[in-house]
């Protein structure tokens, strides 16, 4: 019962993580090399891409897709799609991605003359599931040593494990003034029947 207990926890608190890492906002910095709009086909990978954009049409088979193809720092890859959140989840209430795909098209640049951005974005990048980050929000940078604080995860990491903390001292109060006597009254009349 000892191992189902913490297999149950350790599973629990990993699947939140996973659920967190993926939906909070992360910052890139990035070189933009091409932006591009694409037909993409769901599959398997339909969970891991935006509802069709907000005032569209409905369509879960395919739809274009806007993509900006991005360097980093260290010369590796990364691919960003660029679609709306609209009301739906995560809630970032993005409607915007025209224009975004305007200013990223406005920012490409060469290796020879690097222009930086930083990339806010949320999501990740699993070649295997052809899935890709989607792309919040993108400022130029002066270098790509910049540091970007985020400012918003700390404070809702931290508000969250006040949450947590409160309902978990609340439940073993609980179980300390409730639960437990109760098993202990059941115990003791178990035993008396016994005598």
């Amino acid at each position: 019962m000892y191992y189902v207990k913490w297999t149950f926890w350790i599973l629990f608190w990993t699947i939140t993580a996973l659920f967190l890492h993926y939906t909070l906002p992360q910052t890139d910095i990035v070189r933009i090399v091409d932006t591009n709009e694409t037909r993409v086909d769901f599959g398997i990978n339909r969970m891991f891409y935006s509802n069709v954009d907000a005032g569209g049409g409905v369509n879960d088979v395919s739809r274009d897709v806007f993509f900006i193809s991005t360097r980093r720092p260290d010369d590796r890859t990364i691919v960003y799609r660029n679609e709306d959140t609209g009301w739906g989840w995560p809630p970032y209430f993005k409607f915007d991605t025209r224009d975004l795909q305007t200013e990223a098209a406005d920012l490409i640049s060469s290796s020879d003359a690097p222009r930086w951005v930083a990339m806010r974005h949320y999501g990740w990048r699993l070649n295997w599931l052809s899935i890709h980050p989607n792309a919040l929000d993108l400022w130029e940078v002066p270098s790509p040593d910049e540091r970007i604080i985020p400012w918003f995860n700390i404070v809702f990491l931290t508000l969250f494990g006040m949450v947590v903390w409160a309902i978990w001292a609340r439940l073993r109060r609980f179980r300390k003034n409730r639960i437990d006597p109760a098993m202990e009254e059941v115990q003791d009349a178990l035993r008396n029947v016994g005598k």
